[in-house]
């Protein structure tokens, strides 16, 4: 080849690999990712979902993309970031963690597909038709946070058996779920012949004010809902708890890493992993009418016995003995 020649062909290689680097990338199926909260509270989860992508054959940046949007624990802007996905459009949008986004999504579009991971019973709250069929462009995790709001209260109770009166902190700008989440506290709360008394917090600002309210009516014990917005502000509330010596059971492991006393809840690392897994398989052709919605039925219990002798708490051994992990 002569020099001439070689230095046209150098140059056209040059201009052909970007352009097919490009057009290899504009290829890739894009997932549209939706969250209640922020990036810095879920690196770990997020971890844990590209592990289950991963597992079905999708590396991010490689194979698929993924567009993220954070709601930084706003309600009101789950319908507004679902819009945004949906005009992109995506190939298949995940929404973790929230029911209300969950909701969005299926008022957003009949067409994308849809994986959920959220709380409240997906048949009473109409995402899906049953667990087995889904029977639309929607199916996902159950975390079956609600439906353990109980345990958790009698957990604590064991804990504190002389309580007579519970707090129960909730969020009433997610309706759907805050009423099937205290609705489950008070059945074991009269079961257990204890008062409960709700304490709402939609905001920052709101929180201080509930544990102000709750230290007025003298609540013995605590009970945080699990719910997005107070996982975003767990930092707070876990220092309020303390400040006001409040014995607390959290839904979510990331308060005893705080300073919280005791979370029972979710294995969430098995629950984004297998929203990874779902999403994966969606984009390789299945239909998520045809994939049964997963109930997450593993629960963790961790406490916390520095916590516990702060506030001058003896942690029974049947509960030490039943605990997944303990802090000491």
């Amino acid at each position: 080849m002569r020099r001439r020649d070689f230095i046209r062909f150098i140059a056209g290689s040059a201009t052909a690999w970007p352009l097919a680097a490009r057009a290899q990338q504009s290829t890739m199926p894009v997932i549209g990712f939706v969250h209640l909260t922020s990036l810095e509270t879920n690196r770990e989860n997020l971890a844990d979902f590209r592990l289950g992508l991963k597992d079905a054959g999708y590396n991010e940046n490689k194979n698929v993309t993924i567009e993220y949007r954070w709601a930084q624990g706003r309600n009101d802007q789950l319908t507004t970031l679902v819009a945004e996905l949906v005009r992109r459009p995506v190939s298949v949008i995940v929404v973790l963690e929230s029911t209300n986004g969950a909701l969005a999504a299926k008022a957003a579009t009949q067409t994308i597909p849809v994986v959920f991971m959220q709380s409240a019973d997906p048949i009473r709250i109409g995402l899906v038709k049953s667990l087995n069929r889904p029977g639309a462009n929607l199916t996902g995790i159950n975390l079956l946070l609600a439906e353990t709001a109980g345990k958790r209260l009698e957990l604590l109770l064991e804990l504190v058996p002389a309580a007579k009166t519970v707090a129960h902190l909730g969020n009433p700008s997610n309706p759907v779920y805050a009423e099937a989440d205290a609705s489950e506290a008070q059945v074991a709360a009269r079961a257990h012949g204890v008062r409960l008394l709700t304490v709402n917090a939609s905001r920052p600002s709101e929180i201080e004010m509930a544990f102000a309210e709750l230290a007025q009516r003298q609540a013995d014990a605590l009970h945080v809902s699990a719910d997005g917005f107070l996982l975003t502000h767990l930092d707070q509330i876990v220092g309020l708890a303390a400040r006001h010596s409040v014995p607390t059971v959290y839904a979510f492991r990331q308060a005893i890493t705080l300073g919280g006393l005791m979370s029972y809840g979710t294995d969430f690392p098995h629950a984004w992993r297998q929203a990874g897994v779902y999403t994966g398989r969606i984009l390789k052709g299945e239909k998520p009418a045809d994939l049964p919605v997963q109930q997450v039925t593993k629960m963790e219990l961790i406490i916390n016995l520095r916590t516990a002798k702060t506030l001058g708490l003896n942690v029974p051994n049947t509960l030490i003995g039943r605990a997944d992990k303990v802090i000491e």
